[in-house]
């Protein structure tokens, strides 16, 4: 992964997560305009890791779509290929939180810019200067965005990229979940490393034991690196060496919060910890100490994150997070 001049290229999604802030005086609920998108909450982890990440996606040319450039311009994350539309309006996604600080999501998205990526708009040069490419499935919902995913995956793989993938499902954006799982699958025969949550696994392989399901990807898939993020247990690695029999599997617990407020963005947060674990250390030669270590940081990365409103121009550091881990 060396001679590269971006750490992590991700593509997806940008938008505005309008997140429920409390009654007026009126009785009438508040919303906050929190800017958010996965890919973009990963990369701005990283930057705070003192990574050099860039984004492609496309925002509308309205208020928010301006306002979301400045915000990544403001959090250190390269913009030269967001691509701001004219034609199409800024995805907005209405966030509805629970009190155990669990979400549920209504998108307005029919379409939304992000969805409008063509592949012509593909900066190539970005996916062939980069040591990892980050995606997800919001980017392949539909045809034509979809078709930019595959491209930009098959680009940065054939430059010799670590292919990150997070399936990050939400179901209300899939008109048949049929198509969902066939893409998820696509994105599991191209990674090199998988994020994926415990429902996630669950619905995708059909298995309620995690290690199950993990063993049901690799029937077909060969990954070295599976994180499944467990929420308020925790989470888990399951690692492999590239052609080896000898799997591990580390489990560390959570750092639970009394002050949390929120789990947007908590995922995302956790995902940047573990690519910049890997950009540190690589994927060849894992140990269970490692893997440890690596969950530990990521983990109270997330915990902190639960305790802000939105998640991308909020991450925590790396002396916070430490702080964190040491006061345990």
């Amino acid at each position: 992964m060396m001679g590269k001049k971006y750490d992590v290229i991700a593509l997806g999604e940008l938008l505005i997560d309008m997140t429920d802030n409390g009654l007026s005086g009126q009785g009438n609920t508040l919303f906050e305009a929190n800017p958010g998108g996965a890919p973009c909450n990963v990369l701005a982890m990283l930057n705070k890791l003192g990574r050099k990440v860039a984004f492609i996606g496309k925002v509308g040319d309205d208020i928010f779509g301006n306002k979301l450039k400045k915000v990544l311009d403001e959090v250190g994350i390269d913009t030269r290929n967001l691509i701001i539309d004219k034609e199409a309006r800024t995805t907005l996604a209405f966030v509805e939180t629970f009190e155990d600080g669990d979400r549920d999501f209504s998108f307005y998205r029919n379409p939304g810019a992000d969805m409008m990526l063509k592949k012509e708009e593909v900066d190539v040069s970005l996916l062939q200067d980069t040591k990892i490419f980050h995606f997800g499935t919001l980017s392949m919902t539909h045809p034509e965005v979809r078709e930019a995913t595959k491209f930009s995956i098959d680009e940065a793989k054939k430059a010799g990229a670590v292919i990150s993938f997070d399936p990050n499902l939400r179901e209300p954006l899939w008109n048949d979940l049929e198509d969902a799982k066939e893409q998820v699958l696509y994105g599991l025969t191209k990674c090199d490393v998988l994020k994926i949550s415990d429902n996630e696994i669950q619905w995708l392989t059909g298995k309620e034991d995690y290690t199950e399901g993990v063993k049901k990807i690799r029937e077909k898939n060969d990954i070295p690196l599976i994180m499944v993020s467990l929420g308020k247990e925790g989470s888990r690695a399951y690692y492999k060496k590239t052609g080896s029999e000898e799997e591990i599997m580390v489990e560390v617990k959570p750092f639970l919060q009394e002050d949390t407020i929120e789990t947007t963005g908590a995922g995302d947060t956790f995902g940047g910890c573990v690519l910049n674990y890997v950009l540190e250390k690589g994927l060849d030669d894992l140990s269970e100490n490692d893997l440890k270590e690596m969950l530990t940081f990521a983990n109270g990365a997330a915990s902190i994150i639960t305790t802000r409103k939105g998640a991308l121009r909020v991450m925590p550091d790396r002396k916070e997070v430490e702080e964190l881990i040491k006061n345990r």
